[in-house]
């Protein structure tokens, strides 16, 4: 007997946690870059960071290879099952607002978990766009002459 169906297919499950398993690592190498040559007056405890400077440097570049090959097979693979206007479009004010105000009186329908509340919706939206912006920062600072246009933006 089959158990329960999965709410999210198994390509949007795998870039998930491939996606998060890289951002743990560019966090970490970050910090060991920052530890480097710090920016702020305090550095971060050895065992947050991944690699020293130089191999600091070389974890946050694979990691960051790794999260935008995957993001874009993510993003890719959103927009083309059409799963990403599926699931969180459309966004209106008046819902959104409707859905905090029920969630702040504990009155949130949860009943089926496959369907997003206008919350939801505009959150899982701006952490996408989040994810874009992150790429694109990383891009403008790695490579700023190379991304002149990128980086004055």
């Amino acid at each position: 007997m089959p158990g329960p169906r999965p709410i999210h297919p198994l390509i949007v499950r795998l870039t998930h946690w491939v996606n998060a398993a890289a951002v743990v690592v560019m966090i970490a190498s970050g910090l060991a870059i920052h530890n480097a040559h710090p920016t702020l007056p305090f550095a971060v405890p050895d065992w947050l960071t991944v690699g020293g400077f130089i191999s600091g440097l070389q974890w946050h570049f694979a990691a960051m290879w790794v999260f935008t090959a995957n993001g874009i097979l993510m993003l890719g693979f959103g927009i083309a099952s059409g799963r990403y206007w599926q699931k969180l479009w459309p966004i209106r004010p008046g819902d959104v607002v409707r859905d905090v105000r029920a969630a702040l009186a504990g009155h949130l329908a949860h009943a089926d978990l496959s369907v997003y509340n206008a919350v939801q919706r505009l959150l899982y939206a701006g952490v996408l766009l989040a994810l874009v912006a992150a790429v694109l920062t990383g891009l403008s600072i790695w490579k700023p002459v190379q991304f002149r246009l990128l980086t004055d933006a």
